[in-house]
């Protein structure tokens, strides 16, 4: 009799801690629904056919039955003292579903040892039949891992990116610092808008029909308008000449008083940021209602340190600007990896287990269900998307994802590249931090659901990722 969807096995029991090469470590808060028996890849899938003899199979029975009978507690009889009938009729389910549960596993963790298979997907139960007195019969599809042949990994060209802060860059990441702490003091004079100002404004802005052409069917849109009710604003704060403020803008406003009231049209560029104005033509309304000036904080010792532990305000520019350029070079290079990464993943070619794709897939989609949660989305609102479609979308980049992780774990072991448990105690420092966790709470929960290993796979793959860069770069 076939039990594969029947049976609530516990599937971890049947596979070894070595299964879980991708971790999936979301909650369930959202209403998609899982493949119970996801599909597996045919280069890596596996079905080998197990049994055990009747005795061995009643034996286990036996002796399942004999603890229910110690702890049942049925009325008109004493504790132990239920019939062994009656216990075998009354909990028939739950004493075949233990029996399963140790006798499978068992069975199974045999099998693979004799046969030297190492599955990575939770094993499928096919063709089951486990009856007391009977021999126990079924059949287990699995994935196994693929053999990844990396020879020549390490002739891949990875170009070292310039990481130097320029002058520029420099500017701008203080002039944020000073934008962030400025003041915006209204001006009392009786004067025009001039560059350096801020214009508090008021506005309405209407979209204009896009240019029309002649068919055979009359006069129509070229193409239509995606903004169609006003655009609006007030008390809108407008810097006269920024680098920022579009030019249509700077012309208006420019050597405008208070009070003024302006219509000016603006086109904006197709690649506007503003994906609902891109290409689009505006015409607009304004009133100009006060003129503002942005004071900023003296650039000395108390102000450095209002901004942290700086002795003095070329004190607080140094660390500023290191750490300019380390948040630089750390982008420019994790980009060189992504590359490089993306290199290895093109130069060899190896099938990937279907159970890590789905893990990365779900992962992805969790992460993305997450945002939109953030974003404001509705629960109700989520429920009605087509989780079909997405995942799906996901895929093409979840196996590419799998494939690096896969490529990672096999140059760590060709590289011989190991953490150190001062890698892991600081890592757990710093979850700690973050999450206000007690470390040792924390190290004792990570360590019963997973969590410590899979942080620990990753951060090996990250070292990995390090590791060749540097070795590969140039």
């Amino acid at each position: 009799m076939t039990e594969t969807n029947e049976i609530a096995v516990e599937q971890s029991q049947l596979t070894s801690p070595h299964d879980q090469e991708l971790h999936n470590e979301h909650e369930h808060t959202h209403d998609h629904t899982h493949s119970h028996a996801p599909a597996l890849n045919p280069q890596l899938a596996r079905e080998i056919e197990v049994e055990a003899p009747a005795d061995e199979v009643s034996k286990s029975f036996r002796n399942v039955v004999k603890r229910y009978q110690k702890l049942a507690r049925i009325p008109g009889f004493r504790a132990g003292k239920v019939p062994e009938s009656l216990v075998r009729s009354k909990f028939a389910k739950e004493i075949r579903q233990e029996v399963l549960e140790s006798l499978v596993a068992e069975r199974f963790r045999k099998a693979i040892d004799e046969q030297k298979l190492r599955p990575v997907s939770e094993p499928q139960l096919l063709d089951l039949q486990l009856f007391d007195g009977q021999p126990l019969k079924f059949k287990a599809a699995f994935e196994v891992a693929p053999e990844i042949d990396l020879t020549g990994y390490d002739s891949v060209v990875v170009s070292r990116p310039d990481t130097a802060l320029t002058d520029d860059e420099y500017q701008a990441e203080l002039a944020r610092v000073l934008d962030s702490h400025a003041t915006v003091e209204p001006v009392e004079e009786d004067r025009a808008l001039i560059d350096g100002d801020w214009a508090e404004i008021q506005f309405r802005g209407e979209v204009k029909p896009l240019a029309q052409t002649v068919s055979a069917d009359g006069l129509e849109n070229a193409s239509s308008n995606e903004v169609s009710d006003p655009i609006t604003g007030e008390d809108v704060l407008i810097e006269i000449g920024g680098k920022n403020t579009l030019a249509a803008f700077n012309e208006a406003l420019r050597g405008a008083k208070p009070g003024q009231e302006l219509k000016f049209e603006v086109d904006y560029p197709a690649d506007f940021g503003e994906r609902r104005l891109a290409g689009q033509t505006v015409s607009y309304d304004v009133t100009v209602n006060g003129i503002k000036r942005k004071t900023y904080p003296e650039r000395d010792a108390e102000f450095a340190k209002q901004l942290g532990s700086h002795e003095s305000w070329d004190d607080f520019e140094t660390k500023l600007r290191e750490h300019a350029e380390d948040r630089k070079k750390q982008a420019l290079e994790n980009r060189a990896k992504d590359k490089m990464l993306g290199e290895l993943v093109d130069k060899f070619q190896f099938p990937v287990p279907e159970a890590f794709v789905q893990q990365q897939v779900e992962a992805r989609l969790d992460r993305g269900l997450r945002a939109l949660a953030q974003q404001g989305m509705k629960v109700e609102d989520m429920r009605k998307l087509d989780f079909a479609s997405l995942r799906n979308a996901q895929r093409d980049q979840a196996v590419s994802e799998v494939k690096v992780s896969m490529i990672l774990d096999r140059i760590a072991e060709l590289e011989g590249i190991q953490l150190s448990e001062q890698d892991i105690d600081r890592e757990l420092l710093l979850l700690s931090i973050q999450s206000r966790e007690p470390l040792e709470a924390l190290r004792e929960r990570l360590s019963k659901d997973g969590g410590l290993d899979r942080m620990r796979e990753q951060m090996r793959r990250e070292k990995t990722g390090s590791v060749l860069y540097e070795k590969l770069a140039s």
